[in-house]
């Protein structure tokens, strides 16, 4: 197992300093070993009203309380659910075993009725925003062929979480 960032191995976004990027949307922080919980879910997967208030309410917020109010919100199940479709649920499992060993390490996934969950560790010279664009590219472009349609399939960006100790590794784990 990598190793885990703890509040020393992860600095504070202000300023956006060595490790983190921001495009826009959500800052990440990333290095090679870092092990993350990274989530993302289908383009359809928060209301839009639910999302823009949420914005309007903090920028870009990632405390505990902000992201387990989106994790709620996910896992009421909104939208069309495509990843309850055996054939894309598949299809998405399957992109994250491709690279696994090569680019990342992959820990632990789960996929939901229209999101999903992977814990994995980073490997140099693989960023975890490379590795997650290349899952949702991949798989956004097989799963709408599957589904005869066409357009964005998954949400723009994605949570991350550095795995800060054991303990933490264990309940992402869970």
């Amino acid at each position: 197992m990598g190793e885990r960032s703890g509040s020393a191995g992860v600095p504070p976004a202000p300023g956006l300093g060595a490790g983190w990027t921001f495009r826009g949307y959500l800052p990440h922080y990333d290095r090679p070993g870092l092990i993350q919980m990274v989530t993302f879910g289908l383009a359809d997967a928060l209301p839009a009203a639910v999302l823009t208030k949420m914005k309007a309410e903090s920028e870009a917020r990632r405390d505990a309380e902000g992201l387990q109010r989106v994790q709620t919100l996910l896992d009421a199940g909104h939208g069309t659910c495509h990843l309850k479709d055996a054939r894309i649920a598949e299809l998405v499992q399957n992109a994250f075993f491709h690279f696994n060993g090569i680019r990342y390490q992959l820990l632990a996934w789960v996929v939901m009725l229209n999101h999903v969950h992977v814990l994995f560790e980073t490997l140099a010279g693989f960023p975890a925003s490379d590795i997650v664009g290349s899952w949702k590219s991949f798989t956004s472009k097989a799963a709408n062929k599957v589904l005869g349609q066409t357009g964005q399939f998954w949400q723009r960006d994605y949570f991350d979480r550095a795995i800060r100790d054991e303990g933490h590794f264990a309940v992402a784990v869970e």
